[in-house]
């Protein structure tokens, strides 16, 4: 009897999908409307998304235009923006906000690849937490007798070539957000 381990692989796929929106969510040089996903504003008593309440588009690759559908939001939205970690100042012209994202600085870019370490390093502490849920099915099941001492080895085995496996995608994931950061 083989080992299934299509949920741990699951899990692990879900934690690669998460960590590249963290990624996402880091500005690089070009302004990306997804940095912006993790503003929310108080609209109608309930906190909701930016892109809920919003259009967000990008006019060039410096820019951002926020347009609410309703234009009284705009001091909501604004205070929302300053309030973030973005560190941009919104302009407010009375029907858009513009965010105009400057030339990365070379300590500002040090922050953002600290930053997507961190988050890399996240990635791969709950990709072995998964792992660690994994061995325990597998001794649970040899403890029940339903697969043997060899088989129990080779799943340990097969888990820690999964674990690699996708370890090995959080690096070449890190690399590439990382060369895109220092690009100039």
């Amino acid at each position: 009897m083989s080992v299934d381990f299509t949920e741990f692989t699951k899990k692990m796929d879900k934690t690669l999908v998460h960590l590249a929106e963290e990624f996402d969510a880091v500005r690089a040089g070009r302004a990306n409307p997804k940095v912006l996903d993790r503003i929310t504003v108080e609209y109608y008593g309930q906190e909701t998304a930016l892109n809920g309440v919003a259009t967000i588009s990008s006019p060039d690759a410096r820019t951002l235009v926020v347009q609410p559908w309703d234009t009284q939001l705009l001091t909501e939205i604004q205070k929302a923006i300053q309030m973030s970690d973005l560190g941009i100042t919104p302009q407010n012209d009375g029907r858009v906000i513009r965010l105009i994202f400057p030339q990365l600085t070379e300590e500002r870019r040090k922050e953002l690849t600290k930053q997507v370490k961190k988050y890399a390093e996240d990635a791969k502490v709950a990709m072995r937490n998964v792992r660690r849920d994994g061995m325990d099915y597998v001794k649970k099941l040899k403890k029940d007798s339903a697969i043997t001492e060899d088989e129990q080895k080779k799943a340990e085995k097969d888990l820690q070539d999964l674990l690699d496996k996708f370890t090995k995608k959080v690096d070449d994931a890190l690399a590439a957000k990382e060369k895109e950061l220092m690009a100039i």
